[in-house]
């Protein structure tokens, strides 16, 4: 036997993205003692500026943003008791297609293998038995989230590392449920079109394609301040338009989809540590 921790590694890539998929996880089992750390890749310096102003605008100070941002992931992380936060802090990417993706510095930019090679230090390091980033595609496609699925699995190889590694996912049921949210709430914005219920739901997966179901209810409170953390994002996530009783009645639950195992732990499980306690 060891005496090391259970450890828990998420790679993400901006600051606020801890909150949104995995704030439940993260404080759930660091309540349960476990050992969390939150490797995030990008400084976001291409969010919103003060005033909500956009990346482009007059006014946007990428360093600026960065540093504020930096602030309020450190906020973020206190509230979910992460007990380790460790930032690469490439130059953020921004959106698929953005002069940003080639700005120098930049996630999207540099090398797989240098950010890897980081990454894998990391891992030495904590030694986490399980991790969890995003799918192949960054769930939506986004760059800099792309780019940390494709480093974590390079420096998993390097280190040659066997942990119960997971991607974040949302069951289709779940993305209808958003998108009645949508509709509930979105009274300010251009809401979907009622024909088109069905484009939310193409973003997540089959339900039954989904290995990891793990209740998060009793964190939703916590979850909910973490997102309230990155206050200067605030526009951007829908999310805090809802309150906390009913973002924890639709964020409750945390999914994932499990693509490495040596446990043999029976799918689908409710636990991201199914087989290692």
């Amino acid at each position: 036997m060891t005496d090391r921790p259970l450890t828990l590694m998420a790679v993400h890539a901006h600051p606020d993205d801890e909150a949104t998929g995995t704030g439940g996880v993260l404080a759930r089992y660091a309540a349960e003692g476990i050992r969390t750390v939150l490797v995030t890749c990008t400084d976001g310096g291409c969010g919103d500026g003060p005033g909500g102003v956009k990346p482009g605008e007059p006014g946007h100070d990428p360093a600026a943003v960065a540093a504020m941002r930096r602030e309020e992931l450190r906020q973020s992380c206190e509230v979910l008791k992460v007990g380790h936060l460790e930032l690469l802090e490439y130059a953020d990417s921004g959106m698929m297609g953005w002069e940003a993706n080639d700005a120098p510095g930049s996630f999207w930019r540099t090398p797989v293998a240098e950010s890897a090679a980081r990454l894998a230090e990391l891992l030495r390091h904590y030694r986490p038995d399980v991790v969890v980033t995003y799918d192949e595609n960054g769930f939506y496609g986004h760059p800099d989230h792309i780019q940390a699925n494709r480093i974590t699995t390079a420096a998993l190889e390097m280190t040659g590392m066997t942990p119960k590694v997971y991607w974040t996912a949302a069951p289709h049921s779940m993305m209808r449920r958003f998108g009645e949210a949508i509709r509930e709430f979105a009274t300010d914005a251009e809401l979907p079109d009622p024909a088109e219920e069905d484009v939310l739901p193409d973003i997540g997966l089959p339900d039954e394609e989904i290995t990891t179901w793990v209740d998060t209810t009793a964190f939703g409170g916590q979850k909910f301040d973490a997102l309230a953390a990155h206050a200067s994002q605030g526009e951007n996530i829908f999310f805090l338009k809802m309150g906390k009783e009913r973002f924890t009645e639709l964020m409750g639950m945390e999914t994932f989809v499990r693509v490495r195992d040596t446990t043999d732990a029976a799918v689908p499980e409710n636990d991201l540590f199914a087989g290692l306690r």
